[in-house]
């Protein structure tokens, strides 16, 4: 079992920056083999969300086109957290932002966190 918090999200102008943060707990976290960051319109499902960063297994960054340049995700295996700096932002980034993170390998059990909300706007 593994429990993700977010924290960071806001209301934040257009071109501006913001920096969200997830920490991961649980007896399972020595386990944790890919995290990774997710959007979502309010209300509607997170698992059909976009994927906007990884940190995979491998050790590898993957990013979206649509955020590639402006966003940069980071990965803390001691600390069991993965951050994401958001830069350049524009009203298109508004969503719910989630964390989330496999266990063991591709194939392994997913966890979800309870989503932290962006607003962009003036």
């Amino acid at each position: 079992q593994v429990q993700l918090v977010e924290s960071g999200g806001g209301l934040v102008q257009p071109g501006g920056s913001l920096k969200l943060s997830c920490a991961a707990s649980g007896r399972n976290v020595a386990n944790i083999y890919d995290m990774s960051w997710y959007r979502q319109a309010p209300g509607k499902q997170r698992e059909l969300g976009e994927l906007v960063a990884e940190s995979t297994g491998d050790g590898n960054l993957l990013y979206s086109d649509s955020v590639r340049g402006r966003f940069i995700i980071s990965r803390d295996n001691d600390k069991n957290t993965v951050s994401l700096q958001m830069s350049s932002l524009k009203p298109e980034d508004t969503a719910v932002y989630y964390c989330r993170t496999r266990l063991y390998g591709n194939l392994g059990p997913i966890y979800w966190g309870q989503g932290t909300r962006v607003t962009v706007s003036s």
